[in-house]
């Protein structure tokens, strides 16, 4: 077996995904041509490097796998992304061949709602502010206020693989769980014991609403001002999905008004310019784009693709494997 490693070695997140000691194990399995360097090959260095690959094992920002590479990858049968989503990746003319696609989809996901229930209980309780009062000599004042999670009522916006690891990852707090999501089916309502329900019906009822639709033309500023309006006093709302599916301008505006709270890890614009009115109101966490996974979680999400790996050249099911219609519907 022939595996080309893409991702470049010689930037710090490459090496993270892939520690020397997980090299070695690599190395066990089959052949390996490794990526040296700092960046990632362009597409003319690809077809150069793919052509005799078993398989590619890539990262993010990698070249797509448009009918060009596919011509000369003659050899090729599994790709093996170490990143979440597959879209910025395939093209149809790979599937066409036959080609598989695995990615470490599942192990982020699993990384993101543990950020976000992280979030939400950093917010509730007001963690950052007692933190930082406490380095400068404060401490509880008379009639404070704090909350928490447990008995609250949660809606989440898309029910894709971060949410349903949330939903698991709810159950011990008893929360009441709604799921705005057209394409959910009344089977999975029944099996994670949730309750479907309206855009408007998630914004205008619950305690706590959190993001997890994925980026696409049709989710552009999907949480409109409309919406935004609805959220009730004293809520709050959590995004750790892409920035451009709520309207920034509108939330930023509403946030001022300082009638909810608000935990954001992505925004429309990343970095977040250092002159964001968002950097200067108090009642909202910032977040860096960094719920998930977290840095000691990308050594297992290869490890992870190793295992499949050998499943596929064993006859076995894949355990992270992309289909064509799931690819499809991932974040660009």
């Amino acid at each position: 077996m022939k595996i080309l490693v893409s991702i470049p070695m010689g930037a710090d997140w490459g090496s993270s995904f892939i520690p020397k000691e997980t090299e070695k194990i690599l190395e066990s399995i089959g052949e390996v041509i490794w990526n040296r360097t700092d960046r990632n090959f362009t597409k003319e260095e690809l077809k150069e490097k793919v052509a005799g690959a078993d398989v590619c094992l890539t990262g993010w920002g990698h070249v797509q796998f448009d009918a060009d590479v596919v011509e000369v990858a003659g050899q090729l049968k599994l790709i093996a992304h170490t990143g979440g989503s597959v879209a910025p990746l395939v093209s149809d003319c790979l599937y066409d061949k036959g080609i598989r696609v695995i990615s470490g989809n599942k192990i982020f996901a699993e990384s993101v709602a543990e950020g976000t229930i992280g979030y939400i209980l950093s917010s509730l309780r007001d963690i950052p502010y007692y933190s930082y009062d406490m380095k400068n000599g404060g401490w509880a004042t008379k009639g404070y206020y704090n909350e928490g999670l447990l008995d609250q009522t949660v809606g989440l916006v898309g029910f894709g693989m971060v949410a349903k690891y949330l939903v698991r990852m709810l159950n011990p707090f008893r929360v009441k769980i709604k799921i705005y999501d057209p394409y959910i089916k009344d089977e999975t309502l029944i099996e994670y014991g949730v309750e479907k329900a309206s855009l408007e019906e998630i914004f205008s009822t619950c305690k706590i609403i959190s993001i997890h639709a994925p980026r696409k033309p049709e989710t552009y500023h999907m949480i409109d001002r409309k919406l935004l309006e609805m959220i009730p006093n004293s809520s709050l709302l959590v995004n750790t999905a892409r920035g451009n599916i709520i309207d920034e301008a509108a939330l930023v505006e509403l946030l001022q008004e300082r009638r909810f709270k608000a935990v954001l890890d992505v925004y429309e614009i990343e970095p977040l310019p250092p002159d964001s009115v968002l950097r200067k109101l108090d009642n909202v966490i910032l977040m860096p784009h960094m719920a998930g996974p977290t840095v000691d979680r990308r050594k297992f999400v290869t490890i992870a693709l190793i295992d499949d790996i050998k499943n596929f050249f064993n006859g076995r099911k894949l355990e992270h494997e992309i289909s064509r219609e799931y690819a499809m519907s991932m974040t660009r």
